[in-house]
C-alpha cells in the first residue's frame, strides 16, 4: 500500500548533533528490504541535505530538471562515485542521470562525466579518456601533491569537492579542516579510483598477492554476468551507487569525528612541547589512545617544528604512564633516538634501580616505548635518554 508513496522526513531540530554516519544507518534502516526502497529520505540539518543515490522521479510541474550525462553498458567505480559527488549538491540533488553514447543527448546534458571525449570546466565535460587528457590533482593544482592521473571521479571531486564538503559537514569552504577532509578524503578514498581506473599499478613490478575486494571491485561485481540472460545494468549502477556513497558518507564521518579531533589533540601538543620539557622534543598528550603518527608527521611540516620530536608522554587505560618514542618514518620500525639499551628488557624494581627513576614498570626489550606509574616518570626516562644521546651522539637512532 506504500508502493510510490513519497516520505519526507523533516529533521530540522533534532539533528544539530546527529552525525553523517547516524545518517548513513537511517537511510540503510529505510532502504531495507521491508521499504523495497519505497521511501526517500530527506533528512535537514539546517542547509544540510542528504541527497539520495535513488532515481528521481518525473517532474510534473515547470521546473527545468537538471541532466547529468554518464555512459551506458557496464559501470565503473569512477562515474558511479562522480554521480553520487554531484548527487549530493543542491544544484544536482534532483538531477536525471541519463547513460548514454549518443552525442546528441549527451549535448542536452547540463554535465557529463566518464564520456563524451572532452574536459572542459567552463561547459561542465570530465571525460578522461581522449588522449590528449594527462591531467592530475597537481597539474590542475600545483599546491597538491598528488600525480595520479584522474578518472572522472578525481575529475568530480576536484571541481566539486570543497561544496561537497560544506554541504556534508557544514564546515565553510574556507575553512582551514575542510581544506584538511578535502586532502584526505583525496588521498585515502578517491585517488584509488583514480588510479584502478586509469590501470595504474600500486607498486613497480609483479604483486606478491591479489587484492580481489577494493571498491572498484566491488562495484565491478554489481554488472551482470557474460552469460547472464539479462544484461540490463540500470539496477546494478543504483545499486553501485548507493554502495560508494554510503562508504564516503562513512569514511568523511570517521575523519570528521574521529581523525579531526586526533589531529587537534596532537597539534595542541605540539604547540605546548616547550611547556612539557625545555628541550622541545616530548610531547604531552592530554587524551591516551589518541593515533598520533600521521599527524604528528604531517604538523611538524605544517608548524615548521625545528627539532624533531623524538618522545610522546600519554596515559594507558590503566591510569599508568606510557613514553614512546617516535620513529624516524610511518612505515618504519627505526626510532629517531630509542630508549636506553640497557634498559631494554628490565622490568619493574630493577628496571627503577637500573635508571635510577622511581616508578618504573618496563622498557620493551625492542627499545621503543616504556612505562612509568607516573607521568614525571615517564617524562624523567625520556630526559634521561635525551641527555644521554647529547653526550655520546653515536646513541642515536636504532
Amino acid at each position: 500500500m506504500w508502493r510510490g508513496l513519497l516520505t519526507t522526513i523533516n529533521l530540522t531540530q533534532i539533528t544539530e548533533h546527529i552525525s553523517v554516519r547516524q545518517l548513513t544507518t537511517a537511510s540503510r534502516l529505510l532502504h531495507s528490504q521491508s521499504y523495497k526502497s519505497s521511501f526517500f529520505v530527506d533528512f535537514t540539518r539546517k542547509q544540510r541535505r542528504y541527497m539520495s543515490s535513488e532515481p528521481k522521479r518525473p517532474c510534473t510541474d515547470n521546473m527545468t530538471v537538471k541532466k547529468i550525462g554518464t555512459h551506458n553498458g557496464t559501470f565503473h567505480c569512477d562515474e558511479v562515485l562522480a554521480c553520487f559527488f554531484l548527487r549530493q549538491l543542491p544544484e544536482y540533488k534532483d538531477a536525471e542521470i541519463i547513460r548514454t553514447r549518443d552525442p546528441a543527448e549527451l549535448a542536452e546534458c547540463d554535465i557529463v562525466v566518464d564520456v563524451g571525449g572532452e574536459f572542459d570546466p567552463k561547459r561542465h565535460r570530465y571525460d578522461h579518456h581522449q588522449r590528449t587528457f594527462v591531467e592530475s590533482f597537481h597539474s590542475l593544482c600545483p599546491d597538491k601533491p598528488w600525480v595520479t592521473k584522474l578518472s572522472s571521479a578525481g575529475l568530480v571531486y576536484l571541481h566539486f569537492g570543497r561544496q561537497l564538503l560544506a554541504q556534508l559537514t557544514q564546515l565553510e569552504e574556507s575553512d582551514k579542516l575542510l581544506d584538511v577532509l578535502f586532502g584526505k578524503l583525496y588521498e585515502n578514498f578517491v585517488e584509488e579510483v583514480d588510479a584502478v581506473d586509469n590501470g595504474i599499478s600500486q607498486c613497480d613490478g609483479e604483486a606478491r598477492y591479489s587484492i580481489t575486494t577494493t571498491l572498484s571491485a566491488r562495484v565491478a561485481h554489481l554488472n551482470p554476468c557474460w552469460n547472464s540472460k539479462s544484461q540490463d545494468t540500470e539496477e546494478g549502477f543504483r545499486k553501485a551507487m548507493k554502495m560508494v556513497g554510503d562508504e564516503f558518507l562513512d569514511r568523511l564521518d570517521f575523519y570528521q569525528t574521529s581523525w579531526l579531533p586526533a589531529r587537534a589533540v596532537v597539534e595542541e601538543a605540539l604547540k605546548g612541547r616547550h611547556q612539557v620539557d625545555p628541550s622541545g622534543e616530548v610531547v604531552l598528550f592530554s587524551q591516551g589512545g589518541c593515533p598520533w603518527k600521521e599527524h604528528l608527521f604531517a604538523l611538524e611540516k605544517e608548524l615548521q617544528v625545528e627539532k624533531p620530536i623524538k618522545f610522546v608522554l600519554y596515559a594507558d587505560q590503566n591510569g599508568k604512564w606510557r613514553v614512546q618514542c617516535v620513529p624516524a618514518g610511518l612505515n618504519t620500525f627505526q626510532n629517531r633516538l630509542s630508549l636506553l639499551e640497557k634498559w631494554c628488557g628490565v622490568r619493574d624494581e630493577a628496571l627503577s634501580e637500573l635508571s635510577g627513576i622511581k616508578g618504573c614498570i618496563f622498557v620493551h626489550a625492542g627499545g621503543f616505548i616504556g612505562g612509568n606509574q607516573t607521568q614525571e616518570g615517564a617524562l624523567e626516562m625520556a630526559r634521561r635518554t635525551l641527555q644521554a644521546a647529547a653526550q655520546s651522539p653515536t646513541n642515536g637512532s636504532s
